[in-house]
């Protein structure tokens, strides 16, 4: 059943225009994910959903009595009260057993609030995000529109809010850009872009397969029309008149050809690689501590950093990962020990916060004031042009940093430390506030950046696929090393009988909890296949594809039937049934295939 529809919405700040005519419906269970580019206007849609801001143009149609809980990029709060009070304040709830106060309490503990008496005021922005998220988790409400919901969270946090939402019985839509956050608890994907939105009925990971899909099957499709316009405009070059019905048709075909909306074609962030030779000795912290009061954050760390070296940093938050980037980058020194650095060493420093910025500084010369050009491998590459490549095009480039969002600033402020060319990369948080795009192209930058990579991060993607150690903070500033990536680390955690994170003992299954896969998570040892197993195991490969038909074509059916609700609604459910399934099976389908692995090697 529909619970909100917007149709045809527009939104204009100036000149700049965010989008155009979008139209979304979100229906019972939807649990929607909303991505797109920095600056293309996720967050105003956010504020329209939610009724914070209007649109230029469209409408929302909302089911009668449709409560919306928002939690916004940058809360606010009434610091004549406590942050409990705050959280709270004004909460009504269907369930009048239901202790608020107590769950208020104890999910503020687990976000790493002990104090939920303290003021507001006092509370660092990470802090202030994270008690917002509390309190808007905590608003009895039928959708829940939340705005980069993980940044600020600790991977434990994060995994907390996916077993959150997936327990939530409402429906709900986020920005994030958190990937693997995506793939747990999303069932649809809203993708903005250059002015247009796209809808997927899909997880991240199926998403990436559907847009290719759908980008290949535009392109194809405007092939065709290039090639039929060309020979329309031949024939009205040759003096064609509208003389005739048949050719005032003609006329009529022409100009649609000739009007036609262009598909969108993505743009990707390029980046190479621009590199200072490094020489023998590279950066060494011997016998490092620091504390600050009576709290240690780092009691004892050495370590001499080797070329090309992949170093990932994790921990809970306010634990020291940005004290310990700190002190090796020179920021702050050490209580006792020392850092040395090697005389060829370049640094480039990629804060949590973006260094001061002239509002009214162009952003092309704020590019300029740290390189005029850069030399890569495949030759110079200009100021301008790598601010084209990052998505700052002629007339952004000679806008001032004012007009920028904050992605943007933050996008901006990469290409700045990348400018400066560096052999050694020190990225504190750098998945913050950077879209999915920027994140794919940077990830494979750094996969063939020749120097070495110090990363702080919580991403669990982006540490799995750039890091080959990790830092691992235990608390009272004991720093230990372990080898890999974070899965890596996260399966020798289960194995040593630890928490999934940074040592706690497991209290519970950290699975979906989903009764429909508990046949994974229970599946017996075996070195064999039963005869129902093998039955279906020779025959899935036809399930999943005539799922995929069936699917298919209820996409067909929905796009006809647009103006039917009781017609598209029955058409929804039988998707939604049917992606359902083929969930299932797909899942199925890795299980048996990997037994069939097993098998034939002989495990």
């Amino acid at each position: 059943m529909n619970l909100l529809v917007a149709e045809n919405l527009s939104k204009s700040y100036g000149p700049n225009e965010l989008f155009r005519d979008v139209s979304l419906g979100i229906n019972e269970g939807d649990k929607c994910g909303l991505i797109g580019v920095n600056g293309t206007g996720k967050s105003t849609l956010l504020k329209i959903i939610a009724g914070v801001e209007e649109a230029d143009t469209g409408s929302i149609t909302m089911r009668n009595g449709l409560k919306i809980a928002y939690l916004p990029q940058t809360p606010e709060f009434d610091e004549s009260l406590s942050l409990l009070q705050n959280v709270i304040k004004d909460k009504s709830h269907a369930d009048a057993y239901r202790n608020l106060e107590g769950e208020a309490r104890a999910d503020l503990m687990k976000l790493g609030i002990e104090d939920p008496n303290v003021n507001p005021a006092h509370l660092s922005g990470g802090q202030r995000k994270r008690a917002a998220l509390v309190r808007t988790l905590l608003t009895d409400s039928d959708i829940l529109v939340l705005d980069e919901p993980t940044n600020h969270l600790d991977a434990e946090m994060t995994e907390w809010l996916e077993d959150t939402l997936k327990a939530y019985r409402g429906a709900f839509i986020c920005i994030t850009h958190d990937r693997y956050f995506l793939d747990e608890v999303t069932n649809k994907i809203f993708e903005l872009n250059k002015g247009s939105l796209y809808s997927y009925q899909a997880n991240y990971s199926r998403f990436i397969e559907l847009k290719a899909e759908r980008e290949e099957s535009e392109l194809a499709t405007e092939r065709k029309a290039k090639s039929l316009f060309r020979q329309e405009l031949a024939w009205m070059m040759r003096g064609a008149r509208a003389r005739s019905t048949k050719q005032k048709a003609h006329i009529q075909r022409f100009e649609a050809l000739r009007d036609r909306k262009k598909p969108v074609e993505t743009e990707n962030v390029e980046l190479f690689s621009a590199f200072t030779r490094m020489g023998r000795k590279t950066l060494e912290a011997e016998h490092v501590a620091k504390s600050y009061g009576d709290k240690c954050v780092i009691a004892d760390f050495s370590y001499i950093f080797l070329q090309n070296e992949r170093i990932g940093i994790v921990g809970p938050n306010g634990c020291g990962k940005s004290t310990l980037v700190k002190i090796l980058t020179g920021v702050i020194p050490p209580d006792s020990g020392k850092v040395e650095t090697g005389i060829t060493l370049k640094v480039g420093y990629f804060a949590q916060e973006c260094e001061f910025m002239d509002p009214a500084q162009r952003v092309i010369d704020y590019i300029r004031d740290t390189a005029e050009t850069i030399y890569t491998k495949e030759g110079p590459i200009t100021a301008s042009r790598m601010c084209e490549r990052f998505l700052f095009n002629a007339d952004k480039q000679y806008s001032p940093i004012g007009k920028l969002s904050g992605g943007e600033k933050r996008r901006l402020y990469l290409l700045k430390i990348l400018m400066e060319a560096p052999n050694v990369l020190v990225l504190d948080e750098p998945t913050n506030d950077l879209d999915i795009m920027t994140l794919t192209i940077l990830e494979d930058y750094l996969a063939t950046f020749e120097g070495i990579i110090i990363a702080v991060s919580h991403d669990r993607y982006f540490l799995d696929k750039l890091v080959n150690r990790l830092f691992v903070f235990r608390g009272s500033g004991v720093i230990e090393q372990s080898e890999g990536n974070y899965t890596d680390f996260r399966e020798k955690e289960l194995e040593a009988g630890r928490d999934e994170t940074f040592g706690g003992k497991r209290t519970a299954n950290s699975g979906s909890g989903n009764p429909a896969n508990s046949w994974k998570a229970n599946a017996p040892k075996k070195l064999k296949m039963t005869y129902q197993e093998q039955r279906e195991f020779e025959t899935i490969d036809d399930d999943i594809a005539a799922l995929e038909d069936k699917i298919k074509q209820l996409d067909e059916e929905i796009a006809a039937n647009a103006s039917s609700y009781s017609k598209l609604n029955e058409l929804m459910a039988l998707k939604d049934a049917a992606s359902a399934e083929l969930d299932a099976k797909t899942e199925r389908w890795i299980y048996l295939n990997d037994l069939a692995e097993k098998i034939a090697e002989g495990k």
